[in-house]
């Protein structure tokens, strides 16, 4: 499978992108109809996000949620495999941006620049595209995978996309992108809703907890720039964004904030990235109740799902939530 990835990336104006999607919108239909583990994982996240938004979801609604989620994430692939194939009035006709933080944004940028935090959702190679359009150009961190040649295929997508990319694991990191922010006319979104390390943040959201990455709070306190928050989530375009676009949905980029990093600089170290972490969060779950479809989160994010037996760097209050939800069999 990785082998065909890469060839459809590197070969992606060989073939029509509605045959593509095509193949990849039955892909979507067979994993769901399947019931994979991954998106019996998904339909549990999902069940927390609409149970904390509508008080209740009935199998009926889980299942019709998901297939919708799932057609989302296989079209992010048939999306990001093949965006070389497509010219940039093609993209810009597919993104728009919006959001009460999104003037603010890019007036900022014009000499300053600024952290971003954000989830799995819609396309992030597409808003890369558009914010080093709109906004300013992007420096962001991308997971070193496991196959070489498929990180590789990835990160040569961004770079031609105009986007600077460094990888997980690398010394530095945090520095690297502080670096990055002392400079005018950057942003640095970085991808932050599941962290299960040692160095991930327990925050309240949907109604239960899970652990996000310490990043964006830490980069917003060390620089004392101001955080903002992305979400993403698809539209159908109207006939004249069909004609130019040439397909039929496209996404929309909204932008959120920003959030002061400076009131929280007299707290403890710890306790300031936590409230900071909670702060942005806050933010980004009340857009993902808007458009759930769009989050693509197919692993254990929620504490319900997690094994804190095996997990480092648990703070004390967390286990005994844990240990206190799991009842006496010492299960959840």
């Amino acid at each position: 499978m990785n082998h065909v990835l890469s060839a459809l990336a590197k070969h992606a104006s060989w073939l029509p992108e509605t045959l593509i999607r095509a193949v990849f919108s039955f892909a979507a239909d067979a994993a769901w109809l399947l019931h994979i583990a991954g998106v019996r994982q998904l339909e549990r996240n999902l069940r927390q996000v609409l149970q904390h938004r509508d008080g209740q979801v009935d199998r009926r609604t889980l299942r019709r949620s998901s297939r919708k989620a799932m057609h989302s994430y296989f079209m992010y692939f048939a999306e990001a495999l093949t965006v070389g194939a497509r010219s940039e009035q093609e993209l810009l006709a597919r993104i728009r941006g919006e959001g009460e933080g999104f003037a603010s944004i890019q007036e900022l940028c014009v000499e300053s620049s600024a952290p971003i935090a954000m989830g799995h959702q819609g396309n992030w190679d597409y808003a890369g595209f558009w914010a080093n359009t709109a906004i300013a150009p992007v420096t962001t961190v991308a997971e070193r995978l496991k196959n070489e040649e498929l990180l590789k295929v990835f990160v040569s997508i961004r770079e031609e996309l105009g986007m600077t990319i460094l990888l997980t694991g690398e010394h530095g990191l945090i520095g690297q992108l502080e670096e990055r922010l002392d400079e005018a006319h950057v942003i640095v979104p970085l991808l932050a809703d599941r962290d299960l390390s040692r160095h991930g943040v327990f925050v309240n959201a949907f109604g239960s907890l899970m652990r996000v990455a310490r990043g964006p709070a830490t980069i917003a306190l060390e620089t004392g720039r101001p955080l903002y928050v992305f979400n993403m989530h698809r539209e159908a375009l109207d006939a004249a964004g069909r004609r130019v676009a040439g397909i039929k949905h496209g996404y929309v980029c909204t932008i959120s904030g920003p959030i002061d990093p400076h009131p929280y600089e007299d707290m403890p170290k710890e306790e300031a990235i936590t409230a900071l972490s909670q702060a942005w969060v806050d933010i980004w779950s009340a857009k993902i109740e808007d458009h759930p479809e769009d989050w693509h989160m197919l692993q254990p994010v929620f504490i319900e799902d997690l094994d804190l037996a095996r997990m480092h760097g648990v703070p004390e209050n967390i286990d005994s939530i844990s240990r206190t939800s799991a009842g006496p069999s010492g299960r959840m």
